[in-house]
């Protein structure tokens, strides 16, 4: 058991407190989700604390800008609850959980310069403050300096994985600004992009959490499917809400994937059901550069897209739903449920 499971949490400790957003869908609330891990997670916030930091002003106040994004910490989290979830955590469960982190952080530093995005998090965007060439920086400086962590952990094969994930996600980015304009896409071609632009991450974060608690082969790659399916229900639901979200609730600029025309998982299932009339119509609505949202959720509710959409993001939940309940029951085991639960919620 890790030692937050046997102390429990602090009065008053929640993970809002502790520098964590956790947030509540439906009847799931994520600081629930959290309690088991809570002071483990509390020791990765100091790592990351500790690292982000700078003795000159101009950089101190970049890293303090990108420890401001940090929300859910939902991928150190995949990784502290899978390796609770196999044996002890140890310092190298930590040191790899604030690295994961951090590359996950640059990845959205990135994308916010390819979507030219101007808020995330309710806040402006380190492009929108501090220009491109900064942004660049900055992520390139996170990216980094999460592998010298990383390899603190002690472990080569750990640090291997993340390097490997780490290509995987470059990959999947550099598919997706390929394929901008173009909506021939197959939903097969996007899950294949999601996959490797977000799911790779929390695949990754549990496959690494359970193999540094010594769990078997098979158990890992099982760990591994339940990150990378949950990965993928987070991603599709961030594309609906991209379409059907409020910027208040969502908390960052949307709109940008019709904005960059990059093709989702609602236009591509709309485009592949509609008569080649209706198709072509709406091709070129997604192509020009002044259509706004409204101008294509008519095409999307004739094929009941959004709707289709939401069932996939449930299907791969579910998934991860079954495999988190083949474990010995436990908290851990039980909180590795509930965020699955949280997905499944929040696509209501």
């Amino acid at each position: 058991m890790s030692q937050a499971a046997s102390r429990g949490v602090p009065t008053g400790a929640t993970s809002e407190s502790k520098g964590v957003t956790a947030p509540a869908v439906a009847g799931v609330r994520l600081e629930d989700v959290y309690i088991p891990i809570q002071d483990d997670l509390v020791k990765v916030q100091h790592i990351l604390r500790s690292e982000l930091h700078s003795d000159t002003p101009f950089v101190d106040d970049l890293l303090e800008h990108s420890w401001l994004m940090g929300g859910k910490r939902i991928r150190p989290v995949f990784l502290l609850l899978s390796g609770a979830s196999c044996g002890e955590i140890t310092p190298a469960h930590l040191q790899m959980a604030a690295a994961l982190e951090m590359i996950h952080t640059a990845t959205l530093v990135h994308d916010d310069i390819l979507d030219e995005a101007e808020t995330r998090r309710h806040q402006a965007t380190t492009n929108a403050t501090w220009g491109t060439k900064v942004s660049v920086l900055l992520g390139d400086y996170l990216f980094t300096h999460a592998f010298h962590i990383a390899a603190l952990s002690g472990s080569a094969e750990a640090l291997r994985m993340l390097a490997q994930a780490s290509n995987r996600v470059c990959e999947g980015e550099m598919r997706q600004n390929a394929w901008q304009g173009k909506f021939d896409l197959t939903e097969k071609d996007y899950l294949r992009m999601i996959t490797e632009k977000t799911a790779e991450l929390c695949g990754v974060g549990c496959q690494i959490g359970a193999y540094l608690s010594g769990a078997s082969l098979k158990r890992v790659d099982g760990f591994d499917s339940y990150g990378r399916n949950l990965g993928v229900a987070f991603q599709v639901i961030d594309d609906i809400l991209d379409i059907v979200g409020t910027q208040d609730n969502v908390g960052k600029t949307l709109g940008t994937d019709l904005l960059n025309q990059k093709p989702t998982l609602p236009v591509i299932h709309s485009l592949e059901n509609l008569d080649d009339e209706t198709k072509a119509e709406f091709v070129v609505v997604l192509k020009n550069a002044s259509s706004t949202t409204p101008d294509i959720l008519p095409f999307l509710n004739q094929t009941r897209s959004i709707e289709y959409a939401r069932e996939i993001a449930q299907q791969h939940a579910r998934l991860a739903t079954q495999f988190a309940e083949s474990l010995e029951s436990n908290a851990f085991s039980n909180s590795l449920s509930l965020l699955a639960q949280f997905v499944l919620d929040r696509t209501q």
